[in-house]
C-alpha cells in the first residue's frame, strides 16, 4: 500500500529470460556427394559388423519413389561415423552402396524396411544381404505390433527425436541443418536399438523367427505389381465375373498408365470410380461424361480412351478367360464356438511369448483353423511352434482351456 507516500519510484528489474538454443549441425557432420566418397565409407564399412541404414524419399507426385537422401552410420557413439549421401548429386552413382549390400559379412540394418529395399530394388535389381529390421524384431521381442521409430528410441536409447522437419521436402537443396540432425538421428540412435534388440534375439533364441519374417521383404514379387494381377487389390462387393472381367480390364490400363508416366495411380483414377465404371459400363464419352467419381482430367484424351477400350475388353471377354473371385474362404463351414477357443488360446500365447498376438494369427486365420484348413501362416515356421500346435491340439480335443485367476492354464485332456 503505496497510499502514504506522495511519489513512488519503481526500479526497473533485470528479468533473464533463457532462451533455447537451436541446435545446429555438427562440423563432423558429412554430405557426401561423388561416387569416390560413396566409395570410400562403403570400403571402411565392410571393415564392420554391421552398419545402419535409413532414406528420405518422395512419393505423392510419382509412381515409384524418389530417392532424396542416403543416410548411413557404422558402429560408434557419435556422429563421426555417420554419414549424408546426397542422391540428386550430379553423376553420383550408388552402386558402392549394392556391392556393400552384396557383402555377407556385413549387416545391414533398418527400421521398416519395405519402402526402402523397394527403391534399392526398383533401381538396381539388389537387396541387402543379411538384412536386420528392427520393427520386425521389436515386434518378436514383446515391443508391440508395428512399433515406431521414435518409440524405439525413447524406450531402449533413452531419447527423444525432432519430428518438426518429418514432412519437409526433401528433394529441396540446400537441406537445412534440423533437417540434416533429424536424417542423421534416424541410422545414429538405430545402432543402439539393433545392438539391443539383437542381444535379446539371441538370448531368446528368437533370431530365426525374424528371419523367416525377413523373407517377404527380400522377394522380389513383394516390389513387382503385374497390371493382370491389379485388379485383386481392389475392393468391391460384386462378385459377378463380367463385372470382375471390367474391373481387372480397368486396373490393368490404370496400373499400366501410371507405371509408364511414373504418376500415381490416384492420379489416373480412384478404385470407387473402377466400380462405379464397372457397373454402369460407358461406351462413349457422353456416358464417361456421366460419371459421378471419375476425375475431370480422366474424362478426355488417352485416359479416357483408355476406360472405354477397358471397358469394351471386359464385355467382350470369353466366357473360359473371366475371373473367378476366391469364395473359398466365404463358404467355410467355421465353428464359432472352436473359433472363440482359439482366440482365447491365442491371446495366452501372445502373453506367455510376449509377442503381439496380430503378429502369431490373424482372425481370418483363427477362422480358418476352425473350419478345418491347415494352409495358414500361424501354421507354419515359429508360429506353429508358438501357437499351431496346441490349436491342433485344441481342434483335435487333445487339450482343454482353464481360468486360473488372471491367467489361462492348458489341460491335456
Amino acid at each position: 500500500d503505496f497510499g502514504c507516500f506522495s511519489s513512488v519510484f519503481i526500479c526497473p528489474m533485470k528479468i533473464r529470460v533463457r532462451i533455447p538454443a537451436v541446435k545446429e549441425a555438427s562440423d563432423s557432420m558429412k554430405t557426401l556427394s561423388t561416387i569416390s566418397e560413396l566409395a570410400a565409407f562403403c570400403a571402411e564399412a565392410q571393415n564392420h559388423p554391421y552398419v545402419t541404414i535409413d532414406t528420405e524419399f518422395l512419393r505423392e507426385r510419382t509412381y515409384y519413389s524418389k530417392l532424396c537422401l542416403l543416410q548411413l552410420a557404422m558402429p560408434g557413439k557419435d556422429d563421426d561415423t555417420a554419414v549424408l549421401v546426397d542422391p540428386l548429386s550430379e553423376g553420383l552413382s550408388l552402386a558402392p552402396l549394392y556391392d556393400l549390400f552384396r557383402d555377407t559379412s556385413v549387416v545391414k540394418v533398418f527400421h521398416a524396411a519395405r519402402q526402402d529395399l523397394e527403391i534399392f530394388f526398383v533401381d538396381a535389381g539388389v537387396f541387402p544381404d543379411p538384412l536386420f529390421d528392427t520393427q520386425v524384431a521389436a515386434m518378436v521381442c514383446g515391443f508391440g505390433e508395428q512399433v515406431g521409430y521414435e518409440t524405439l528410441v525413447r524406450r531402449i536409447a533413452k531419447k527423444t527425436l525432432d519430428k518438426s522437419s518429418r514432412f519437409t521436402d526433401w528433394s529441396r537443396r540446400p537441406l537445412t541443418d534440423e533437417q540434416k540432425i533429424y536424417a542423421l538421428a534416424h541410422v545414429t540412435h538405430l545402432r543402439v536399438i539393433y545392438e539391443h534388440l539383437a542381444g535379446i534375439l539371441e538370448t531368446s533364441g528368437r533370431t530365426r523367427w525374424v528371419q523367416e519374417e525377413l523373407q517377404i521383404l527380400t522377394n522380389p514379387a513383394t516390389y513387382i505389381t503385374e497390371p493382370d494381377e491389379a485388379w485383386m487389390r481392389v475392393k468391391t462387393r460384386n462378385t459377378s465375373p463380367k463385372f470382375l472381367a471390367i474391373v481387372r480390364e480397368l486396373a490393368k490400363f490404370r496400373e499400366q498408365y501410371a507405371q509408364s508416366r511414373n504418376i500415381p495411380k490416384t492420379r489416373v483414377y480412384k478404385d470407387d470410380a473402377i466400380v462405379e465404371l464397372s457397373s454402369t459400363k460407358p461406351r462413349d464419352l457422353n456416358d464417361l461424361n456421366r460419371s459421378r467419381l471419375l476425375m475431370r482430367e480422366a474424362r478426355k484424351g488417352d485416359i479416357a480412351q483408355g476406360i472405354l477400350t477397358a471397358v469394351q475388353l471386359g464385355l467382350d471377354c470369353p466366357q473360359a478367360l473371366l475371373p473367378q473371385p476366391d469364395l473359398g474362404r466365404e463358404k467355410l463351414q467355421v465353428n464359432p464356438a472352436l473359433s472363440d477357443l482359439l482366440r482365447v488360446l491365442l491371446k495366452s500365447k501372445a502373453s506367455d511369448s510376449g509377442v503381439a498376438s496380430k503378429l502369431i494369427a490373424s482372425s481370418a486365420d483363427l477362422d480358418a483353423i476352425a473350419a478345418g484348413l491347415r494352409d495358414v501362416p500361424a501354421m507354419k515356421g515359429w508360429r506353429r511352434e508358438v501357437f499351431g500346435e496346441d490349436a491342433l491340439r485344441l481342434c483335435e480335443g487333445q487339450i482343454g482351456l482353464a481360468a486360473e485367476g488372471t491367467n489361462i492354464r492348458i489341460i491335456k485332456l
